[in-house]
């Protein structure tokens, strides 16, 4: 997606507010016509700049929201907006966004300067644009959660194309005509570009109806309400052409793309528009929209939005639009969701040559998109997503209850060390920077060093050397497994069949497990420093100890005064992260590193007891010893 929700309402709302006032006679009348049987749904007025939070109604401006975003056709969006009960939930989660990011200021990334006073004003401002940065990532988190709770659909309805994207252009010389013929010719990738061309003819040939013919008062309502309808979904994807992740990000892997979305969204991007000249201009994108980009973006909402209202009033211009008598009075059906390529319009409603000096005053104002694959291209990112192998090396100390006979039950610590490979599938941030999805496997090697707290005060007991310890040193297979919940631990890998009945039910349970869950308490929280993370029952880690041979401690005698007994043993740990910090991570083109600190619990279980001295001495019951530790973890990831 592109611009969220209330930026796609104020780019309308700004574009109305500065249409003429006998443009804006026509648009309020035809709001008016549209609205009829619809008054307690939709707004009275079409742009409502007073709405505040928690709207009771839908005005014309947030048909652009919802298209695309919520709804996957003008006709689809229609009927969201008059009938659903969840459309104002949407609607209210926006508003409360917009209030949230309002108060967050946008930066860039500060470069450093070489200058040694300015060291601290840097460090300054560097911790200030790492703050904001965190209080808007939690702010899309907050309002991501919601939104997927009152629209099921919401982040996979986009998914399945580049409808919201600009192509690439495949060379330096491709022209501003072939770039058009490109993106609209029947059969092309389906674009932002051909997205809006095809709705916003839809709209243009209704309204030339409602100029032309004599109409009853129930039809021209309906082609009317046709007519803003179509146009709001078109201005979606005219709005989507302006933000700066979507001129730059759309050729390369599923990571490529959005890491490229990511990075140029936020860091903006100079920009030149298919007008020429040397004039260019620096864009923002997706939640980081500034006033001077909402004034770019809605100069070109209102250029189309006046076609429109002029072919419908026959204003000078309008008229010169050829009129489409087969124009349907229902709004458009094309799905934008479902459908990769642009289609073949009907007869009567076709592209023809007087269509393209309308498309042509919108589109020669939009920017020029980066150049594909090769040389010239803007420089690509990649975010954490796909398969990968990897190395993790971790290091702990853990506080222990006490030891594995019951007698030893004073307090203890021990420290270990672990070497693992992992491989898995990596979903960080899929629905926002705050979302975890990560999937993965490790086979490794642990080694533990002994216990603190001793095996008792006897002569055997103070000796000395790793068998004093209550708990001995140890060394053992480890293996990890991680993976998030829709509500229970392991849920998603039991409900896994579903995936081969319904591929989409069960998307939609990983991509709310992958935000959080259901009830969104497992969603990272940025800040200024790295980001923190409850994650208890996404990742579990098993320890087998004595697999290469019997692990040995120090019991005590079954008769007082006797000789300890020395026992054979071995057992199996299961460790739970609670929670984890991430103060770090670095991604480049295909590999990742960071470093985690994680807190943990840990149940060491004893079994396969045995007495090794004194020959005949019976063994002794063996305690589960529980432990409560912080783990740092080294993790390296090569991406395919």
């Amino acid at each position: 997606m592109a611009w969220i929700y209330p930026e796609h309402r104020d780019l309308a709302l700004l574009a109305v507010q500065k249409v003429d006032p006998d443009r804006r006679a026509v648009f309020d009348r035809l709001w008016q016509q549209a609205r009829a049987g619809d008054e307690a749904r939709l707004c009275e007025a079409g742009a409502d700049a007073a709405q505040g939070l928690a709207p009771s109604c839908i005005d014309w401006a947030a048909f652009s929201a919802i298209a695309g975003d919520h709804a996957c056709s003008s006709r689809q969006m229609l009927e969201t907006a008059r009938q659903s009960t969840w459309i104002l939930q949407v609607a209210d989660v926006a508003a409360q966004l917009k209030s949230d990011l309002s108060r967050i200021p946008v930066t860039a990334s500060v470069v450093a300067t070489e200058r040694k006073d300015d060291v601290v004003a840097d460090a300054r401002r560097r911790l200030a644009s790492e703050t904001n940065r965190a209080e808007r990532v939690n702010a899309l988190r907050t309002a991501d959660i919601r939104l997927q709770r009152a629209d099921a659909e919401y982040a996979t309805r986009a998914g399945a194309n580049n409808a919201h994207f600009l192509l690439a252009r495949p060379s330096p010389d491709t022209s501003a005509s072939d770039y058009v013929a490109l993106t609209l010719q029947v059969g092309s990738e389906i674009s932002a570009i051909g997205a809006y061309a095809y709705y916003h003819l839809s709209a243009l040939q209704k309204a030339s109806r409602l100029a032309r013919e004599l109409l009853d008062p129930a039809q021209r309502d309906l082609l009317a309400r046709s007519v803003l309808a179509d146009e709001a979904f078109a201005l979606h994807f005219l709005q989507d052409v302006y933000a700066a992740g979507h001129i730059a990000g759309t050729w390369g892997t599923a990571s490529q793309r959005q890491g490229t979305h990511d990075y140029y969204n936020q860091n903006g991007l100079e920009v030149f528009t298919w007008k020429g000249g040397s004039t260019s201009v620096v864009l923002m994108g997706d939640a980081h929209m500034r006033p001077e980009d909402a004034e770019v973006a809605a100069s070109a909402v209102r250029v189309s939005l006046e076609q429109v209202l002029d072919v419908a009033s026959a204003r000078a211009g309008g008229a010169e639009f050829p009129h489409a008598s087969q124009a349907p009075t229902g709004p458009e059906t094309f799905d934008v969701c479902r459908n990769n390529a642009i289609p073949q319009r009907p007869p009567g409603v076709a592209f023809q040559a007087e269509h393209r000096p309308f498309l042509a005053a919108t589109l020669a104002a939009t920017p020029v998109p980066s150049l594909g694959p090769g040389l010239g291209s803007m420089p690509r990112f990649r975010s954490e997503l796909g398969r990968f192998v990897g190395l993790s090396g971790s290091a702990d100390l853990r506080g222990v209850n006490g030891g594995f006979v019951a007698s030893q039950s004073n307090s203890g610590m021990l420290g270990g060390l672990d070497l693992s490979f992992r491989a898995g599938f990596g979903l960080d941030g899929v629905t926002g920077a705050a979302g975890d999805g990560l999937v993965y496997a490790s086979f490794g090697f642990r080694s533990d060093s002994p216990s603190t707290n001793l095996f008792d005060d006897t002569s055997r007991g103070s000796s000395g050397g790793s068998l004093s310890a209550a708990i001995p040193a140890r060394t053992g297979v480890a293996i990890r497994l991680r993976m998030p919940f829709y509500i229970l631990p392991g849920d998603l890998l039991l409900l896994s069949p579903l995936y081969i009945t319904d591929p989409e039910a069960y998307t939609k349970l990983a991509v709310v497990a992958g935000n959080g869950g259901l009830f969104g308490w497992q969603g990272g929280w940025a800040t200024s420093i790295g980001r923190f993370q409850f994650i208890l029952g996404r990742e579990l880690g098993i320890t087998y100890y004595g697999l290469a041979g019997d692990d040995q401690l120090l019991a005590p005698s079954i008769e007082a005064g006797g000789p300890a007994r020395v026992v054979n043993f071995k057992s199996t740990a299961f460790d739970l992260p609670i929670a984890e910090y991430r103060p770090y991570r670095a991604f480049s083109i295909n590999q990742s590193s960071s470093v985690v600190f994680q807190l943990f619990v840990a149940a060491d279980i004893p079994r396969s007891a045995s007495t090794a001295s004194p020959a005949g001495a019976p063994p002794p019951s063996l305690d589960t010893v529980w432990s409560l530790g912080l783990r740092m973890v080294f993790d390296w990831r090569y991406y395919y």
